[in-house]
C-alpha cells in the first residue's frame, strides 16, 4: 500500500526585505520615506518598515554587505514538510545568513539566482 503524502503549499508572504549597506542606508530610507512618501510603519535601530501596498517593506541595515540585497518571504502550511520537500528538490538551506529566534517557525533558503527566501509557517504572523 502506498501512502498518500501531500506536498506542502507555498504562498508569497507579506514581507519583503532590502538588506542595505550602511553607506547607502540613509539615502535608501529617504527614497522610500521622502521621495515616494510611503507610510512609515515602524523605525528601529537596525532598520525600518514601510507599508508597500499589501506588503511590508523592511529596509534593514546590513554592515557586512557591499551592495543591497532583496529577500522575500514564503508562507507554508507545513514548515517541516517544506524543509524536506525543498531539500529533496536541491534547494539549499541558508540559515547561516541571519539568526532567527529559537522558537521561530521558519528557516532560510535561496533560489538558483541566490535570492534569499524566509520560509515561515502561516501562524508565525
Amino acid at each position: 500500500m502506498v501512502s498518500n503524502i501531500s506536498n506542502p503549499t507555498f504562498n508569497g508572504g507579506i514581507n519583503i526585505a532590502i538588506k542595505v549597506p550602511l553607506h547607502e542606508y540613509e539615502a535608501t530610507v529617504a527614497f522610500y520615506r521622502d521621495t515616494l512618501n510611503l507610510p512609515l510603519v515602524e523605525e528601529e535601530p537596525e532598520g525600518c518598515i514601510f507599508q508597500f501596498g499589501p506588503s511590508r517593506l523592511w529596509v534593514d541595515k546590513a554592515p557586512q554587505l557591499s551592495r543591497a540585497d532583496v529577500w522575500l518571504e514564503l508562507e507554508t502550511n507545513d514548515t517541516m514538510g517544506a524543509a524536506r520537500y525543498l531539500k529533496n528538490h536541491g534547494v539549499p538551506r541558508r540559515d547561516e545568513l541571519e539568526s532567527l529566534p529559537e522558537d521561530f517557525d521558519g528557516f532560510y533558503v535561496s533560489d538558483p539566482a541566490g535570492v534569499v527566501h524566509l520560509v515561515v509557517g502561516e501562524t508565525e504572523y
